[in-house]
């Protein structure tokens, strides 16, 4: 017994060994595969520039009758993320039943939507931005397909996990009763399923609203369109306005949307 828990007990150790080897070569070989040319010698100089930006924001940048404001571009923002959220809810849910694991259904099957949805999650906001500009042109259109289409993969692995925890009982109930598949889709599953879409829904949203603040960058919209107009020009009170706008809406989404995901579940 002492020789077998001793036996034991040297494999456990060889093995945490060779998770922390194996670790430490991973990370010395990433930090060895980074160029480190040294801080520049203004970085010191930019980095209170925007300091100061933040402490002392360009007010009037808030709303401008006449043209782009940070207002409108925080509208505009909330919209991309809005429409790329709806677009992913509605689209993911049959890539969802195709991923979920079922009784009776083929393994070949499960795992081909699986692998479907990890396809689409390969390919970050920002590159199907970039592709949905030049297929459809610069804007908030190119944006919230470019959120739509990425959402999809993470909205319906989080689909087809809560079709996988359903409870069968009232599914087995309406097909003992003479129930057809329609019929017991409609009344047993998606009473059970809708109040966690909605919830996994909810969160994607928070999730895209901080994305949809980047996408302008590249020209697909957004408050991010003005932010780097501002970042280019150096103009570091504006700068600071649109971070603090940014900031407030992200928080006050956050707040609501975590209310509504609570009262949800």
């Amino acid at each position: 017994m002492k020789s077998e828990t001793m036996k034991q007990s040297m494999g456990r150790r060889i093995r945490q060994w060779s998770v922390w080897l194996v670790t430490i070569i991973i990370v010395i070989w990433g930090f060895s595969g980074i160029e480190f040319n040294g801080i520049k010698a203004t970085a010191a100089q930019v980095s209170m520039a925007i300091l100061r930006g933040l402490l002392h924001p360009d007010l009037k940048f808030i709303y401008l009758p006449e043209g782009e404001d940070l207002l409108r571009g925080l509208l505009e923002t909330a919209a991309i993320a809005v429409l790329g959220t709806v677009i992913s809810a509605v689209l993911c849910i049959p890539f969802a039943f195709w991923a979920a694991r079922a009784k009776g259904k083929a393994r070949w099957s499960t795992n081909s939507g699986k692998f479907m949805l990890s396809l689409i999650r390969t390919f970050p906001e920002i590159v199907l931005a970039i592709v949905f500009i030049k297929a459809v042109g610069p804007g908030s259109y190119a944006g919230a397909l470019a959120l739509g289409i990425h959402s999809i993969g993470m909205l319906g692995k989080l689909y087809a996990e809560a079709i996988e925890n359903l409870d069968l009982g009232p599914t087995e109930a309406l097909t003992a009763c003479g129930a057809n598949k329609l019929q017991t889709l409609w009344f047993a599953v998606i009473p059970q399923v809708i109040p966690d879409f909605l919830s996994f829904a909810l969160y994607r949203f928070e999730l895209n609203i901080r994305s949809a603040t980047i996408l302008g960058v590249v020209g697909a919209g957004g408050i991010g369109t003005p932010l780097i107009f501002a970042l280019e020009a150096r103009s570091w009170p504006r700068v600071g306005i649109i971070l603090i706008g940014i900031i407030v809406m992200v928080t006050i989404i956050d707040l609501i949307s975590g209310y509504i995901r609570k009262r949800i579940v």
